[in-house]
């Protein structure tokens, strides 16, 4: 575990993979169950500032990618030395994301949704989105280490 080198480029290429992800997800796949669950018309959706959205999404997705480089390098149970083979595996990186994804977004998109009276459809598409997209943004930090 001494003398991790942070690959910044797979970081970044992480970050990159929601944006990839949300395009399929939120375009032909669910786009319009979305809109529904949101409240979204077609005219909203258009009159987004998408170099301000499109951005910071970038931005947030590349704090994520960085959390999960600290998960999936240092985490763990006791006694198994992450950072380390066997675990540099995209299978592995795929399960910390995932379990991320399960044991955090969703309490905190389920709380959310709750106090907003959002149902219970919005709460598995956005969490599956993320589960998804973190799935594949640990995968790829810790193949690529």
């Amino acid at each position: 575990m001494e003398g991790f080198e942070i690959n910044w480029l797979a970081l970044v290429v992480a970050a990159l993979a929601p944006l990839a992800i949300g395009s399929i997800y939120y375009g032909p796949l669910f786009g319009k169950v979305w809109q529904k669950e949101v409240g979204m018309t077609d005219e909203q959706l258009k009159a987004g500032n998408y170099a301000k959205i499109f951005g910071l999404s970038l931005v947030f997705a590349f704090f994520i990618a960085m959390t999960l480089w600290m998960q999936v390098m240092v985490g763990g149970a006791p006694g198994e030395e992450h950072g380390a083979n066997p675990y540099l595996t995209f299978k592995h990186g795929a399960l910390h994301g995932s379990m991320l994804g399960i044991l955090l977004i969703l309490p905190i998109i389920g709380t959310i949704a709750l106090y907003e009276r959002k149902s219970l459809k919005y709460v598995l598409l956005t969490v599956g989105y993320w589960t998804i997209s973190m799935a594949v943004m640990g995968g790829i930090i810790n193949a690529w280490t």
